[in-house]
């Protein structure tokens, strides 16, 4: 075999460029394991390099089914990285991956992908292919056996692919057309309302500490007296909670009502909403 052939062996076995494989066969005597495994040092090394960039473009991606739903985040330093084929074609792949993984993402990092690959193999080579920095960021599983989940995708990038996902989870026994159309209006409000939890009670104290303390800061440079601004104070408090509150805030398709007013006229019994998750590129 002729090291031109080798090097166009050595090209679509690796996907790396012309040059790096031509230098890869010279370097290692035109044996081709050897040449691989400089390339792949040569990528590790490569995307060394890039990891102290910033990533905050990339997508999201939702794979499963009604009864299993999975999202992951793969970030990188573009948005024309982000639309790219080789990009696309790895991050839908992964998604498959995550979601038989329950987005335990450290098991994830270690699974073989198609190519015989682990993930963090082919994570590191396509950095080197691709020149820019790209990280696996959060991931989530939400499974539901006895119930409908359902999913929404805002600005679609290919597919599955997009820039915010919401991934929806009910439980009820019913399965009729009225909780599918339900659980997906539920997940376009979600993507539209950001709320922070389901109900007020279960909003992290932290994020209510914090607002608190915005809240008491405003009233203190605004001179009035104590009893008045404590009550202003526990007004806004309320509202806070009320608008990032799942149940309490206004429905988007209808503001006059709220969610929990939507899901009480469905007249279903055990109808609950079970857990949903937003995740959004950028935020």
């Amino acid at each position: 075999m002729s090291d031109i052939e080798k090097v166009k062996k050595l090209r679509e076995a690796t996907g790396a460029g012309f040059k790096d494989c031509n230098l890869a066969i010279k370097e290692s005597n035109g044996d081709l394991d050897k040449a691989i495994e400089i390339l792949r040092v040569k990528g590790i090394s490569k995307a060394s390099k890039k990891m102290s960039r910033d990533a905050k473009e990339g997508v999201v991606v939702v794979s499963g089914d009604n009864i299993k739903t999975s999202v992951i985040e793969v970030n990188c330093e573009t948005d024309f990285v982000a639309k790219n084929d080789d990009f696309i074609k790895f991050v839908k792949e992964l998604s498959e991956l995550n979601n038989k993984n329950n987005s335990n993402l450290e098991n994830l990092k270690a699974t073989k992908m198609n190519n015989g690959q682990t993930v963090d193999d082919n994570l590191v080579a396509l950095i080197a292919k691709i020149g820019e920095k790209i990280t696996i960021g959060k991931a989530k599983t939400i499974q539901n056996s006895e119930g409908v989940n359902n999913h929404y995708l805002h600005t679609v990038v290919k597919d599955n692919v997009a820039k915010l996902a919401v991934m929806v989870s009910l439980d009820t026994k019913d399965n009729s057309d009225t909780v599918k159309n339900f659980s997906k209006q539920l997940s376009m409000h979600i993507a539209a309302s950001n709320p922070l939890a389901l109900d007020s009670s279960s909003i992290d104290q932290a994020i209510i500490d914090k607002e608190q303390e915005l809240v008491t800061e405003e009233l203190k440079n605004s001179g009035k007296p104590d009893d008045i601004a404590k009550k202003i104070s526990l007004g806004k408090m309320n509202k806070f909670k009320e608008e990032n509150a799942l149940l309490t805030q206004a429905w988007v398709m209808e503001p006059k009502k709220k969610v929990k007013d939507v899901l009480k006229e469905l007249s279903i019994a055990d109808l609950k909403i079970k857990e949903f998750y937003r995740i959004k590129i950028g935020e």
